[in-house]
């Protein structure tokens, strides 16, 4: 298997740093995430991400999604592992995706619902298992927010997101979740939305909290990504529409430098 060459060698010198920490960076500096779903993309498909040259502006690499067949999360991670040293992060969906090959999970509450089994009751089945990983553990506090459409995320999680236009709702339960001692806070209208979480909704969000803010769904242009920037998000993740045109990369390193 030929492996792809990329220009990423400035993350194994981050290797000594946490994962925590180089978020936590962001603050400096805008920072992008590729979210890649291990049931949808192709080894050819990881090969034109990674390939493509503006892979050099990506930050980090969330991988998971809320139906992942057994066996194919661990064999996608080795097949991003061999191609490139950026830190892979399991944006997970159930206790069973844990893979001690990546570097770090987001350990989410679905804080904006009242399903108690993601609020505590998984993490408790996974309890063990992620004490005996080497997985950093990044506490995250979990939004689900309308994007125009009902979600594979809403659907399994059986939570109804927070409309739009109610930032202030999102806003206090952001704060919530960061006065529980949640380290990031992360807004999503989930895979496939219509529409991102609007500008007035991350901005009345970003001024309650002092943790970094990550923002996914419904990004689907440079215009897009670059409202939510501007608006105050510290990490844009970007995942369906670059499974469908890996040149958005492009437009997704513009709008990192842009804003």
């Amino acid at each position: 298997m030929k492996t792809v060459g990329v220009h990423d060698t400035s993350f194994r010198n981050l290797k000594i740093i946490s994962i925590l920490e180089q978020i936590s960076s962001c603050q400096k500096r805008k920072m992008i995430s590729i979210l890649i779903d291990p049931d949808k993309v192709t080894e050819n498909q990881i090969d034109k991400l990674i390939g493509h040259p503006d892979f050099i502006n990506v930050d980090f690499i969330f991988i998971g999604g809320s139906l992942v067949t057994d066996g194919s999360m661990g064999h996608c991670i080795h097949l991003i592992k061999q191609r490139t040293q950026k830190p892979i992060v399991i944006f997970p969906g159930s206790p069973n995706q844990i893979h001690n090959q990546a570097d770090g999970i987001l350990l989410l509450s679905l804080i904006s619902g009242r399903n108690s089994d993601l609020l505590i009751g998984r993490h408790v089945e996974s309890s063990h298992k992620l004490k005996n990983s080497n997985l950093e553990l990044l506490s995250t506090g979990y939004i689900l927010l309308d994007g125009g459409r009902t979600t594979t995320v809403s659907y399994i999680s059986n939570t109804t997101p927070i409309p739009q236009d109610k930032p202030d709702i999102a806003a206090a339960t952001a704060l919530a979740g960061c006065q529980i001692g949640h380290k990031l806070i992360y807004l999503d209208c989930g895979s496939g939305a219509n529409k991102h979480a609007s500008e007035k909704l991350i901005q009345q969000v970003k001024n309650e909290i002092n943790v970094p803010l990550i923002v996914g769904g419904g990004i689907k242009t440079q215009y897009d990504a670059e409202k939510v920037f501007r608006a105050g998000a510290d990490i844009v993740v970007v995942g369906n529409h670059l499974e469908k045109n890996p040149y958005f990369l492009s437009e997704l390193a513009a709008a990192k430098y842009n804003s």
